[in-house]
């Protein structure tokens, strides 16, 4: 039960949420994310004492098949403006990391 809530952000959102937005809107931690760079949060986690070792290594497990498992839990108690900020960003950098993204390659149509 404590690892399912855990890979679904209940106990992260309720031991970091206020934190991560409390900081300000910051596009380096959405990217480091977005890459499956978060040992500062596994390290966070794990240092809480509140979960096993098993528990900590299903939610890196599950955070490294999802990355935005961790934002999506990051950002529970955000307000709407802030969600969404947040959102676009990821969005964004899907966008770029894509080369075969449809407004890209339609932007490349037009000038052909």
């Amino acid at each position: 039960m404590k690892t399912e809530q855990l890979v679904h952000g209940d106990y992260v959102a309720a031991m970091f949420s206020y934190d991560f937005v409390e900081g300000g809107f910051d596009l380096d931690e959405v990217e480091r994310i977005r890459c499956g760079v978060f040992d500062e949060w596994t390290s966070a986690v794990a240092r809480s004492g509140v979960f096993s070792d098993k528990e900590v290594a299903g939610v890196v497990e599950a955070w490294r098949r999802d990355p935005k498992l961790l934002l999506d839990a990051l950002l529970r108690d955000a307000d709407e403006v802030t969600r969404r900020r947040y959102e676009s960003a990821w969005e964004a950098l899907d966008r770029a990391a894509d080369p075969l993204d449809s407004a890209v390659v339609g932007s490349a149509s037009i000038l052909v």
